[in-house]
């Protein structure tokens, strides 16, 4: 153990509130440990060690951590307990609940390590190494007192869907801090209580990972992208305890589908890959499709054309497959086919079909509704413009663009703010061809981003 320069008074004082003593502390890690399969020999001496400023090593600071969880019926993290800061507390953490509580209190806080946190691409493939057993285990041993039934998970579910409605109208600023505190305050801690049956349990950990994809997608639609990516990878984490294959493969696509928005296709077919071998044959035909086509944009990215058509086919194959129901966990991206037909747009821009784009981005545009989804609208309008342009259509391009600003107006939205940037030097060229409206709406994109 390697010992600070001051005694652990956050622990000391944790130690007190849970009326524990050094000797009943120890032995509590020692049983906790066994059930993870690790032997310790810890005693009240390693407990004083600990309180005089020595740091647990190995997995013992997490074994610490449920067993005074598991006494104060909530969960405590090694942020709260002296033994890390809550960046490294979120980062060591093996227990999704205590992950996605660390990043809810985060966000409310205003907490400068989520702020700056950074997408990676060796977090996309996450998933793919996870092993769910230790953290199942753990959350499993819990005995919470607050009984837990279908009532209240239906209430986090029926929270969920107007947020989720609002954030396509008003952006993903809008109620980011209600979304985030309500998520680390009332639903993350809902997971630790006792489940009148499985299928209820399975059923609020879906919930819950329904609730931390939509905190994940707002911070997606602000550019926070190292924020959006930790709150998808909870949201895979609880998905596996709910569903570990129609539902986890969802959030599987979830990272998939940042990354690629970023241009960062690395370990993207890999990734959809193993989703879609544990998903086929346990979803319904519109998730499928949802699936195929961030596969078909994986393949599109890498360059890989005859994959990518493959890809397309099967997407517009399982379109036709409505005779099973969608789950909520995949309806919150709207209507399957004008998704489909967005995406498929997007791969063909990867594949420099412009034409064809513009043709899909017009069958998106009928396939959504446009008062529910404004945003989607508002950016559909500006990809379509750039495929418009692309076509050397100014004039289509520019009256294109300009209805996609209509829509922008009011929205704390940074795709949409992008989406404008980066039509200005394209305006700025017609301009000084003297196209016809291009002056009036460079302005109106220079006003946008004030």
């Amino acid at each position: 153990m390697a010992t600070r320069k001051e005694p652990n008074h956050r622990f000391r004082q944790a130690i007190s509130d849970g009326g524990w003593t050094y000797e009943s502390l120890a032995r509590a890690v020692q049983r906790i440990a066994a059930e993870n399969g690790e032997s310790l020999l810890t005693n009240k001496s390693a407990v004083a060690h600990w309180v005089r400023g020595a740091e647990p090593t190995g997995q013992t600071g997490q074994y610490i951590s449920e067993a005074m969880s598991r006494r104060a019926r909530r969960p405590i993290t090694l942020a709260e307990l002296g033994f890390a800061t809550p960046e490294a507390s979120l980062a060591a953490s093996a227990d999704p609940i205590e992950a996605a509580a660390n990043l809810g209190r985060a966000d409310v806080e205003r907490r400068t390590f989520l702020a700056v946190a950074a997408f990676t691409a060796a977090g996309v493939a996450m998933p793919l190494l996870y092993d769910p057993e230790p953290a199942s285990r753990l959350m499993r041993a819990r005995t919470g007192t607050a009984a837990v039934g279908r009532a209240e998970v239906e209430v986090i579910r029926q929270i969920t869907a107007v947020f989720s409605a609002a954030d396509e109208r008003l952006g993903g600023g809008h109620g980011l801090t209600t979304v985030t505190a309500y998520l680390a305050d009332t639903a993350a801690p809902m997971l630790t209580g006792r489940f009148c049956d499985e299928a209820t349990r399975r059923e609020a950990f879906g919930t819950v990972a329904e609730l931390a994809y939509l905190a994940g997608w707002k911070h997606h639609d602000l550019g926070q992208e190292g924020a959006a990516q930790h709150y998808y990878q909870v949201g895979y984490q609880l998905a596996v305890e709910a569903d570990p294959k129609g539902h986890a493969g969802w959030m599987m696509r979830a990272l998939a589908h940042q990354a690629l928005s970023l241009k960062q296709p690395r370990h993207c077919v890999d990734l959809i890959e193993n989703a879609l071998s544990r998903s086929l044959g346990h979803v319904d035909g519109q998730t499928e499709a949802l699936l195929h086509i961030t596969h078909a944009r994986a393949f599109a990215a890498t360059s890989d054309k005859a994959a990518a058509a493959h890809a397309l086919l099967a997407a517009e194959n399982a379109l036709t497959r409505t005779t099973d129901e969608q789950p909520t966990f995949s309806l919150v991206t709207g209507p399957a086919a004008g998704t489909v037909a967005s995406h498929t747009a997007r791969t063909l821009t990867d594949l420099g079909d412009h034409r064809g784009t513009e043709q899909q981005h017009r069958a998106a545009l009928i396939r959504w509704d446009a008062e529910k989804y404004k945003r989607v609208h508002a950016l559909t309008y500006a990809d379509l413009g750039d495929s418009l342009a692309a076509q050397a259509r100014a004039d289509e391009a520019i009256a294109t663009w300009g209805r996609a600003l209509d829509l922008m107006d009011g929205m704390s939205s940074d795709r949409t703010r992008k989406a404008i940037s980066s039509i200005r030097p394209h305006l700025a060229t017609y301009r000084r061809r003297g196209v016809p409206g291009a002056t009036d709406l460079e302005r109106r994109a220079r006003e946008a981003l004030i």
